[in-house]
């Protein structure tokens, strides 16, 4: 396993539409290691493999809450982690009802954007043993993967919102990229 970078707006490689995953190999278990290390690094809770340089479709989520239940009196709660892989990943139907969520992203450090997405979905997609899964997702774990589909997809969480939001965003993004450089 190894922490890959992660490619940062406003890099065009980000806009790639990323390819379907022939078959579920070696290959494909050690690029989802390698994302869920730089997810967890980074700290995040979901990744595209796009997002990491590879143009797969392929995304990792872990919503990561506190293990309230495993704590001792007076110390912090461990982490409790539950990773999902999704491998060509679909969403089959999206409700009418909307959530929206103040999103952030790995690709797009310390910049928010409140988003509205369907608040359920279903999705269908492969696992790591090249299986075929389907589920109905809702809450914080559809909004991420919502946003996560979109990366596959080249679309950043900040097209979603106002021209005013979305120009203000870029104009952030482009200043950080010139101190940087």
């Amino acid at each position: 396993m190894a922490i890959r970078g992660i490619i940062e707006a406003p890099d065009p490689y980000l806009r790639t539409i990323s390819k379907p995953v022939e078959g579920v190999s070696d290959s494909t278990r050690a690029l989802v290691a390698d994302m869920f290390e730089t997810m967890y690094a980074a700290p995040g809770i979901g990744l595209a493999a796009i997002q990491v340089g590879v143009p797969e479709r392929i995304l990792v989520i872990d919503l990561q809450r506190p293990d309230t239940e495993a704590a001792a009196e007076g110390e912090e709660p461990p982490v409790l982690r539950e990773p999902r892989v999704f491998i060509n990943p679909e969403i089959l139907w999206e409700s009418d009802d909307v959530s929206s969520y103040n999103e952030g992203c790995l690709s797009v450090p310390e910049l928010y954007g409140d988003v509205d997405r369907p608040a359920r979905v279903r999705v269908k997609w492969l696992d790591l043993d090249g299986a075929s899964q389907e589920a109905e997702l809702d809450g914080l774990m559809a909004t991420c993967f919502q946003h996560e589909m979109d990366h596959l997809d080249g679309v950043l969480f900040y097209d979603h919102l106002s021209k005013l939001k979305r120009d203000m965003i870029v104009k952030k993004l482009v200043k950080a990229q010139k101190r940087a450089a």
